[in-house]
């Protein structure tokens, strides 16, 4: 029986576990003869420093977001040697690393965050660790905190990525393959028409932590004349109640979704969505050809991920000074934004090498070496891809 390990980094939920979640449950469903375990590397190392460090990220970026903004940049975007940035500390999660492979003793490690893929390239350096990594990129951008050296295979959100990795670090092109940010399977893909025509629905998300800004739009929605909204409270209770108590019957709050296929419901039963550039949440809505328009951003990757959005023409920026419906109903309306829109959703749709749940566990399984008999027969049949 083979073993894979998934490596999120906090156990604070978040796009990191989502997608290491899909892939355990596609793992679960196109393969057989696999066991797999997830474990937030910090929670591991020490409970009460993953507390910690959970609440003064989430103190810092409520109350000094530009502060942050500009940390994150200068230490994990721009070139920064990552021995200067973790040097304070780098030696006790080596060492824990070092103690939970010897614990776990996997086939394969799969790293949904940068700092695990960074410690396992360190280690695999030092011929400390055997065991092949697999990178699973979770933004539209790659930090300098992910690993490289002794990495065996990269899942990536786009060519632009591929085509930086292969310029900047010399990363071997056949072990690179665009997949988009891996969204569950349950998220089906489909080709978007607009089903309320009189009077679309708005989905609304990133209440979920309360720094969304979300109530910002209140007034506007309570006044809605052209569309009706659903709004995705998540586990903010306050938001849902605050909204609830408004009573109007074109604005629905909903509570925390933990199923995916009411989630894919939810999708397909809306034109629109509004939310913040987290890379899950914008992977799905490309998943399901929903027009994206950003009502806000967290500083530091959202903002990052919302500049390669905007670029490649996936999202609407909306600005806070205008009126929202207007906004929303510029675009919407506008045949020619509409049609612009749609080119550039086929050409992300376009870049994409390996999408197809099957393809990526056999991907797991050829590096595992669960296949023997050479190329994996649903590789073979992908002419964009290596590995055939």
């Amino acid at each position: 029986m083979k073993k894979i390990l998934f490596l999120p980094l906090f156990r604070m939920q978040s796009g990191h576990h989502q997608v290491a979640e899909a892939l355990m449950d596609m793992l679960k469903k196109h393969s057989n003869g696999i066991t797999y375990k997830k474990i937030d590397l910090i929670s591991y190392t020490n409970t009460s420093l993953e507390k910690i460090i959970v609440n003064s990220y989430l103190t810092w970026i409520r109350y000094a977001p530009e502060t942050y903004n500009l940390a994150y940049k200068n230490l994990f975007y721009v070139h920064s040697p990552k021995e200067r940035i973790f040097k304070w500390y780098q030696q006790l999660f080596m060492n824990k690393m070092e103690q939970l492979i010897a614990e776990e003793k996997p086939d394969l490690i799969v790293c949904t965050h940068g700092f695990p893929s960074y410690l396992l390239s360190q280690l695999k350096m030092k011929g400390k660790c055997s065991t092949p990594v697999i990178n699973v990129y979770t933004d539209y951008f790659i930090n300098n905190v992910w690993g490289s050296e002794g990495i065996d295979a990269h899942f990536l959100p786009s060519q632009e990525v591929k085509e930086k990795l292969m310029s900047k670090r010399q990363i071997p092109k056949q072990t690179m393959m665009v997949t988009g940010i891996p969204v569950h399977e349950e998220i089906t893909k489909n080709a978007r028409v607009q089903r309320n025509t009189e009077r679309p629905k708005i989905l609304i998300s990133g209440g979920n932590s309360g720094l969304g800004g979300i109530l910002n739009l209140g007034d506007e929605l309570k006044n809605s004349t052209d569309f009706d909204y659903l709004v995705l409270c998540g586990n903010n209770n306050k938001l849902y109640e605050e909204i609830d108590t408004w009573n109007l019957p074109h604005i629905k709050p909903l509570p925390y979704i933990s199923s995916r296929s009411e989630m894919n419901k939810l999708y397909e039963e809306v034109d629109a969505i509004v939310t913040k550039p987290g890379g899950v949440t914008i992977s799905e809505a490309l998943r399901k050809r929903l027009p994206i328009f950003v009502h806000s951003r967290l500083p530091g990757q959202e903002e990052i991920n919302l500049q390669y959005l905007k670029q490649q023409g996936l999202v609407f920026k909306l600005n806070q000074k205008t009126p929202f419906e207007k906004q929303l109903l510029s675009v919407l309306k506008d045949q020619k934004k509409m049609k612009k829109w749609n080119t550039s959703m086929e050409s992300y749709h376009k870049e994409i090498e390996l999408e197809k749940p099957e393809g990526i566990v056999e991907v797991m399984k050829f590096i595992l070496n669960l296949n023997q008999n050479g190329t994996p027969s649903y590789l073979a049949r992908q002419p964009k891809l290596l590995y055939s």
